[in-house]
């Protein structure tokens, strides 16, 4: 018997840029007057663990096997974009995500100012009900000293074979 739900795990990490001209962006959101993060992408923590997420549950390997930080072409990439690939892709593959769950872990920004943009915007790409949550490390660690943004995210994928699963979750 086939499995009709498959969850899986996603998390990133990226520190601060130091180059004024690096745009901040979580949740495909742009966090003006922001420092932005390092990455060879746009360094979107939040887009890369969904992501990744979607694609250990897809048994589809992981965002680096696919997207490797040496491609030049991806320099710069537009994670959003990325999210969308990866999304048809577990289309592909046979399953559908019927939710995800999101913490961004930072000191700054504040995230929930921003929250209803990034749930949306994420929920666009999924077409399935995201929810965004943030903590701080406390002063703890590279993260609690503000040294970068970091995102853990699960999600469900239902089997586009199984009974129950139109769009209508």
């Amino acid at each position: 018997m086939t499995a009709q739900y498959r969850t899986g795990i996603g998390f990133d990490v990226h520190p601060f840029s130091d180059d004024p001209s690096r745009t901040l962006v979580l949740g495909g959101v742009v966090f003006h007057g922001e420092a932005g993060l390092v990455g060879h992408s746009d360094a979107d923590v939040v887009c890369h663990a969904v992501a990744d997420a979607l694609l250990g549950a897809a048994g589809l390997g992981d965002l680096g096997e696919h997207f490797p930080d040496n491609d030049p072409s991806l320099v710069g990439a537009d994670s959003i974009g990325i999210l969308r690939s990866v999304t048809d892709w577990v289309e592909s593959a046979g399953w559908r995500c019927a939710n995800a769950d999101l913490t961004v872990v930072a000191e700054r920004p504040k995230i929930g100012p921003m929250r209803a943009a990034m749930t949306a915007r994420i929920e666009e790409i999924l077409d399935a009900p995201v929810n965004v949550k943030a903590t701080r490390a406390e002063g703890l660690g590279a993260i609690g000293r503000a040294e970068g943004i970091a995102c853990w995210s699960t999600v469900l994928l239902v089997s586009l074979s199984s009974p129950g699963s139109s769009r209508s979750f």
